[in-house]
C-alpha cells in the first residue's frame, strides 16, 4: 500500500482518538487493520504529509506532536470559539498552592513530597492529592536511597498534552539564578547595635503613634 492510500487511515485513526496517538501505536493498529506489516517509517512519512496538509490557512485545526503522540488540535485563532462549547470542560482550575507544587514537580521531577515541601516551605499533602486527582502528576515509584523510601512524583502525559509538549525538556527555560548572590540571614547576635562610645552621649528616643520622634529627657 502506497503513502497516498495509507494517509487517510492515519488521519482517521488520529481523528477518532481521544488522546495523542504515538507512532508505534499507529503503526501497530494500521498493520492490524490492513492485515499486513506496515513499516513505521512509512507511517512517519504519512504523519509529516498530514501535518503539512493541515497547515493550510483554510483548515481550522492542525496536526501536532503533543503528550508523546500525535493529535489534531484547533488552531489558536479559533480557541475562543471552541471554548463556548462546554467551556468548563476545557478549563482545569488550580489553586495557587497547587500551581506552585505542579511547577516544582515539573522542573524537579522525579521528586519526593519532602523535597517539594522543603522548596515551598509548607505542607504539600492537599496540593499533591488534587494534582493526582486531576491526573496531572503520577507516582512513579519510591526513592530507595532515602530514609523510609518515600514516594516519587512526576508529571503525566496529560500534563504534557495540556501544555502541548512531549517531555519535561520542552518546558520553558527558567531564568538562570546561578549568578545571583544569595543573602544569608543575619545572625541575631551580630544584628545587635554597637554600644556607644563612653565619651558620646546618645539621647534615648521613642517613636510616637504619629511617626514623630520624641527625645527622652528633653
Amino acid at each position: 500500500m502506497d503513502i497516498e492510500q495509507l494517509m487517510p487511515h492515519v488521519e482517521a485513526l488520529i481523528f477518532a482518538s481521544e488522546r495523542p496517538v504515538t507512532l508505534m501505536e499507529a503503526t501497530e493498529m494500521i498493520s492490524q487493520s490492513m492485515e499486513e506489516p506496515i513499516d513505521g517509517e512509512r507511517i512517519a512519512i504519512c504523519l509529516d504529509a498530514i501535518r503539512e496538509k493541515y497547515e493550510a490557512e483554510f483548515y481550522p485545526f492542525h496536526l501536532r506532536e503533543t503528550g508523546g503522540g500525535y493529535q489534531f488540535l484547533t488552531k489558536k485563532a479559533y480557541h475562543k470559539t471552541v471554548l463556548q462549547l462546554n467551556g468548563d470542560k476545557f478549563i482545569k482550575k488550580l489553586s495557587t498552592a497547587a500551581m506552585e507544587t505542579l511547577a516544582i514537580i515539573a522542573y524537579k521531577q522525579p521528586i519526593t513530597k519532602a523535597e517539594i515541601e522543603f522548596i515551598r516551605g509548607v505542607n504539600a499533602d492537599y496540593s499533591i492529592q488534587k494534582l493526582l486527582e486531576k491526573e496531572l502528576i503520577v507516582i512513579t515509584g519510591r526513592n530507595e536511597d532515602m530514609v523510609g523510601k518515600p514516594l516519587i512524583y512526576a508529571t503525566t502525559k496529560n500534563f504534557m498534552d495540556y501544555l502541548g509538549i512531549n517531555g519535561p525538556g520542552q518546558l520553558p527555560v527558567l531564568k538562570d539564578i546561578s549568578t545571583i548572590e544569595v543573602v544569608m540571614p543575619t545572625n541575631a547576635a551580630e544584628a545587635q547595635p554597637e554600644a556607644p562610645s563612653a565619651h558620646v552621649e546618645e539621647p534615648a528616643m521613642v517613636v510616637m503613634e504619629d511617626g514623630s520622634l520624641l527625645h527622652l529627657g528633653e
